[in-house]
């Protein structure tokens, strides 16, 4: 019986994730119309930092020469500067709705365009004193095509560790029936990541993406597969040394030191 579940299982993480890995190839649109709503909730984001970020610089050596002259100036060129940043967050939804329509028709020139300044490393950002409309619509496109390339990149990383760990397990069942039991240890791990991936995905594709994005979450991830990873190799070239020790002091916790298991 634990034999057929935990085969079940990894069979069904290959099921799972084995097409989704494929389809990210075959059709370059599908991520872009998945997440959408994850890629104008990100940009929606940055912008609106952008615009907070503008200030005009501060001189020391101004104000020493001008007094309160310099004051006044400054105090009157502030409040302009929040004007405008109360403008362009009024604007930033029509402008991102109206960049990024044109951006998701991937037959628009100006994607092809933007494309080849990403590639190139230029980013368009708003400076201090360059407060126009214009620049806020060049940088939702840059961000548009930084968001999209960078995205794309993650989610086949993600898919294909997911479906490289879940592969393996299943070889190492059909291998090595022995270490049935030891494969439950990085078996529930592996369940434990499918079923807060899918709850994110299903109910906080927000959050699920923002997991998989270049983030320090996402690398977090990474690292809680590569130490499923590492317990697969141990169960397959080390007899399951490790694995057996760490079972064993877990068993040994909860008070089921009569079900220790042995290296198999």
């Amino acid at each position: 019986m634990q034999k057929i579940t935990l085969r079940l299982f990894s069979f069904f993480g290959i099921l799972l994730f084995a097409p989704l890995f494929v389809i990210t190839f075959l059709d370059a649109s599908l991520i872009e119309k998945s997440t959408s709503g994850f890629i104008e909730w990100k940009i929606g984001n940055e912008a609106n930092q952008k615009i907070e970020a503008i200030q005009i610089p501060k001189s020391s050596k101004l104000e020493q020469l001008l007094g309160d002259r310099a004051k006044e100036m400054l105090a009157k060129t502030d409040a302009d500067i929040e004007q405008i940043k109360s403008q362009l967050k009024a604007e930033l939804p029509a402008i991102l709705a109206n960049e990024l329509a044109k951006l998701r028709n991937l037959d628009c020139e100006c994607r092809k365009k933007w494309e080849k300044k990403f590639e190139a490393g230029f980013l368009s950002q708003l400076s201090p004193l360059e407060i126009q409309r214009q620049h806020l619509i060049e940088f939702s496109r840059a961000k548009y095509m930084d968001i999209v390339t960078q995205l794309t990149l993650d989610i086949r990383i993600f898919l294909g560790s997911n479906l490289v760990v879940f592969s393996l397990m299943l070889l190492i069942s059909l291998l090595k029936p022995k270490a049935i039991q030891h494969l439950f240890f990085p078996a529930s791990l592996l369940f434990v990541s499918t079923i807060l991936c899918s709850y994110f995905y299903l109910f906080e594709q927000n959050w699920f993406f923002t997991i998989i994005y270049n983030d320090y979450i996402g690398y977090g991830f990474v690292v809680y597969l590569i130490v499923v990873f590492l317990f697969l190799c141990d169960i397959s070239f080390n007899r399951a040394r490790v694995t057996t020790e760490i079972i064993n002091l877990l068993l040994n916790a909860v008070g089921k030191a009569a079900s220790s298991l042995s290296p198999c």
